[in-house]
């Protein structure tokens, strides 16, 4: 496919290209704004490419000095993709992520039904954080506007629809879709065709 850039879109992304081999070496191109915080806790593997106004938070939660995000080689994210990580939050490589997603580990307050569970009463902002890491396979496409909450794995080759909220594992190489996200279609590796569930 053939990009044709205006000449402001093009002044934009030379200076993005010169900010991104000055800053951030190993990626491709890095789109300005670009908002990070805890940088020395995120990792990405060269190639790495973002559209405008992302955003990557990697938190202290536990005071663990460990890598909270780890992107894959090859990996384009698009405009304003937030992640959000306090544990851990994987992307392996070559995933493609569209435009205005969230993906994050972390949740203000435990809702289980337990004698632990945040009280209602509680302020949100002053519930104690919880953690569980997130892992997306290699190969995966997101699409626009999808929610990646905490303890879900995405296995390899998935594709997730536009809309969805992913609050559970889905299986390698399956199409999920909708609130909350539903395997729709497998990819059955025998007859190499994607099949409905």
């Amino acid at each position: 496919m053939k990009n044709e850039y205006s000449l402001m879109e093009l002044i934009r992304n030379g200076i993005s290209y010169i900010v991104t081999k000055c800053f951030y070496r190993k990626a491709r191109l890095i789109r300005l704004p670009f908002y990070i915080r805890g940088k020395k806790k995120i990792m990405y593997g060269e190639k790495f490419t973002t559209g405008y106004g992302c955003r990557l938070e990697a938190f202290d939660i536990k005071g663990e000095e460990t890598t909270k995000i780890n992107i894959g080689y090859n990996c384009r994210i698009g405009d304003h993709v937030h992640i959000a990580a306090g544990e851990q939050v994987f992307i392996g490589d070559n995933c493609l992520l569209a435009s205005k997603i969230y993906i994050s580990d972390i949740a203000h307050g435990n809702y289980s039904d337990s004698a632990f569970a945040s009280n209602p009463n509680t302020p949100p902002n002053e519930r104690e954080l919880t953690t569980s890491p997130v892992r997306i396979g290699k190969n995966v496409w997101i699409g626009d506007n999808v929610c990646v909450l905490p303890g879900v794995t995405i296995g390899d080759g998935c594709v997730i629809g536009a809309n969805a909220v992913v609050n559970k594992d889905i299986p390698k190489n399956s199409i999920a879709v909708g609130v909350p996200a539903k395997v729709v279609k497998f990819f059955d590796v025998e007859k190499q065709i994607w099949k409905n569930k």
